[in-house]
């Protein structure tokens, strides 16, 4: 009974932050550590937004078109315990991504522009559990990055980088009182550092070596019981996106800015309700807020801040539990700008939304 209702409150937890703040469309949560015994999880994800905007002192009055790209998000994950205090989980997930195309021939400064980001990331985690119900994690991340850009409004530049891998670390601590599902965990993600080769062309043309950094992370996670059948549940992710950006050389030279960068931090917060209805079915609710941030937002990621709905259920049958669900995401509105012309706005990005599916597929054995 207990495993039908966490399943539609993790799925409420995944689906609402798919849209996060930055480049983010994992919130990397190791919660199937938490769960009891043997388990395959299989997820799919389809995301679409619909991010259009219009010139204000660069192609004034000129509509963007639909810049977003839709894209499909996969994840698998298997957990075991090793003994009556020590639990293995490995993770697979799609950490960070961008899908950028806009229109052509629209008239728009941007018309014609695309960029594409990519990282996949394997999450190896330890839990031991002390005869308290107090638990200390940790693990390795294993992180794949890369991406390229085609902006002919820069001169015509194209940017195309080589794919790194390197490894971060995470580590945990929780509290657990199994007679309410009462549980409080805090994780911290450490940054992780890639170091590229990227090729660029239009205003120069060379190849580099270029670092970034994908950045650190804390997050909160907790549920618990309030009624019979019923359970409270939410999270707050803090990530260190001041400290991210992307800035390839001949870029920068040409623009005098980094070609991928966020002004502040962001924190994301979820709440939700998830419900028992019978044996076989439960469902959650939860809502998302992510406050806006000051300044302007990039042309390849025009928006600022974010609130969404995430509707779910779990169907469970013997040792299979199925649960899917839908969320919508209100973006937040947005301006944009241009090195040429900073402080001026290039562009107004306003009444942006996404729309999200997921499945999960769970066998316990």
């Amino acid at each position: 009974m207990k495993y039908t209702l966490q399943g539609a409150v993790a799925f409420g937890l995944m689906a609402s932050t798919a849209l996060a703040g930055g480049i983010e469309r994992s919130n990397q949560s190791v919660s199937v550590i938490f769960e009891e015994g043997s388990l395959i999880d299989l997820s799919f994800g389809s995301v679409d937004p619909s991010v259009s905007g219009t010139g204000v002192s660069v192609t004034p009055g000129t509509p963007s078109g639909d810049m977003a790209d839709s894209y499909i998000q996969t994840g698998l994950a298997y957990k075991t315990d090793l003994n009556e205090n020590l639990s293995f989980a490995l993770i697979y997930d799609q950490p960070f991504g961008a899908n950028v195309s806009y229109p052509s021939a629209s008239g728009y400064f941007a018309g014609g522009a695309t960029a594409e980001l990519n990282s996949k990331a394997l999450t190896g985690v330890l839990k031991y559990t002390t005869d308290n119900n107090i638990s200390i994690l940790g693990g390795l991340r294993y992180q794949t990055f890369q991406a390229e850009a085609s902006l002919p409004f820069v001169a015509g530049y194209t940017g195309s980088s080589s794919t790194d891998a390197s490894v971060g670390y995470l580590v945990g601590v929780a509290y657990e009182k199994p007679e309410i599902a009462l549980r409080v965990a805090l994780t911290y993600n450490s940054a992780i550092t890639h170091d590229w080769t990227i090729s660029e062309t239009g205003p120069g043309t060379a190849t580099s070596a270029l670092q970034t950094e994908t950045p650190q992370s804390l997050n909160l996670e907790f549920q618990s019981g309030i009624a019979k059948d019923t359970l409270v549940f939410g999270s707050v992710r803090w990530v260190d996106w001041s400290e991210f950006d992307i800035t390839p050389p001949v870029y920068l030279g040409a623009t005098t800015v980094p070609l991928v960068n966020f002004r502040e931090d962001t924190i994301t917060y979820t709440l939700g309700v998830g419900r028992r209805f019978n044996e076989n079915w439960s469902g959650a609710i939860s809502f998302m807020h992510e406050p806006k941030v000051s300044g302007f937002s990039s042309n390849l990621g025009p928006t600022n801040g974010k609130s969404g709905i995430t509707v779910g259920a779990t169907y469970k049958k013997d040792n299979m539990e199925i649960t899917g669900g839908i969320s919508h995401i209100w973006l937040g509105d947005a301006t944009s700008t241009l090195a040429s012309i900073d402080p001026l706005t290039a562009a107004s990005f306003t009444d942006n939304t996404a729309v999200g599916v997921g499945l999960k597929v769970r066998f316990r054995f």
